[in-house]
């Protein structure tokens, strides 16, 4: 192919990708080491009683922003270095919750509890969602012809509903007098709140995201059984191999390549989790790396977003993605290089 033809099909998706990916990343990355803060000046304002004889008049300083000629506060961005890092990591609190071996003090600092529920999140879901991803397609794959396709249907609807709407729809079920909550109050005779504690609320998060997402490792599964070598399968019969030997030595090897494709797919959508917090409303409970970017930019009572911060955060959660797919991208080169050799 010419480098002609080559750059007009590859040019517009680097352009893209230059525009869209790369210049913001370098921005967020720019603005983690500055710091934006509004220009104040102190006045005197001068306050009176109503009355004329008995008026009484009083001085104070007061510090306000300084506005320019359009009545817009004025700005000035400086560089901090790793202030924003250190503020969001709260390394001097963190040593001190180690050195007291206090499990509890580590917790009540946002990035460091909001780390724990994501790499909790991330890593105790993955093997879930590849194990009923798996379990299904097995299942669809051994049915009869004539069921397989409403069965592939119904499969595939948690993984068409928007993740909001899917989270929401769980946590109506659940919560106050939710059809599942007041069959289970009924059953047990008991009150139950299922959003009153952090770990009930976790436990409905990582049902509701293997519910969701083992669709897509299914339709990725079932799509891989269609190319195993059925010479080999048979073989393995005659040889007198059981089915889990057979799904052991021969199936799942098939399917390494698979299996690694929906680990980096899962890795790098759930270390961003988000819509689960919004959808179960676990702000008070439960945070993520994600939702805590979002706090820092939401604006306080004076109108300022905690931009700085907000960079750091994002990129110390990227940061966490790249250490999280270093080894499947390691297994993913060697099978590269052993199949080029």
């Amino acid at each position: 192919m010419k480098f002609k033809t080559f750059a007009a099909f590859v040019g517009p998706s680097i352009f893209m990708m230059l525009l869209f990916i790369a210049a913001p990343l370098l921005s967020v990355f720019i603005q983690s080491f500055q710091e934006t803060i509004t220009i104040q000046e102190q006045i005197e304002v001068e306050t009176c009683t109503p009355g004329f004889v008995t008026q009484t008049c009083t001085t104070e300083i007061k510090t306000v922003p300084v506005l320019d000629d359009n009545g817009k506060t004025i700005t000035e961005t400086r560089w901090v270095g790793l202030q924003s890092y250190q503020n969001v990591l709260q390394m001097d609190k963190f040593w001190e919750a180690v050195g007291n071996g206090s499990w509890n003090d580590i917790m009540q600092i946002d990035f460091w509890k909001a780390l724990r529920f994501t790499l909790s999140f991330t890593l105790l879901t993955l093997p879930l969602v590849i194990g009923v991803g798996l379990l299904i397609a097995l299942t669809v794959n051994n049915a009869a012809r004539s069921i397989r396709g409403p069965v592939i249907f119904v499969s595939l609807l948690p993984f068409i509903i928007t993740p909001v709407i899917g989270s929401l729809s769980i946590y109506w079920l659940f919560v106050g007098d939710g059809i599942l909550t007041s069959m289970m109050e009924r059953w047990t005779g008991t009150n139950i709140s299922m959003f009153a504690q952090a770990w009930t609320i976790e436990v409905l998060m990582y049902f509701y995201r293997v519910w969701h997402v083992a669709p897509f490792a299914f339709v990725i599964f079932y799509a891989g059984l269609q190319t195993v070598n059925m010479d080999t399968l048979e073989s393995a019969v005659i040889d007198g191999a059981s089915r889990w030997e057979r799904l052991r030595h021969v199936i799942i090897p098939h399917l390494m390549p698979l299996i690694v494709f929906i680990a980096l797919i899962h890795l790098m959508d759930c270390y961003r989790v988000f819509e689960e917090i919004v959808g179960f409303r676990s702000q008070a409970h439960v945070i993520s790396l994600q939702w805590l970017t979002y706090d820092f930019m939401t604006p306080d009572d004076a109108g300022n977003r905690a931009i700085s911060r907000a960079s750091a955060s994002a990129m110390l959660t990227m940061i966490g993605i790249v250490f999280l797919l270093i080894l499947p991208l390691r297994r993913t080169w060697r099978d590269h290089k052993g199949s080029a050799h």
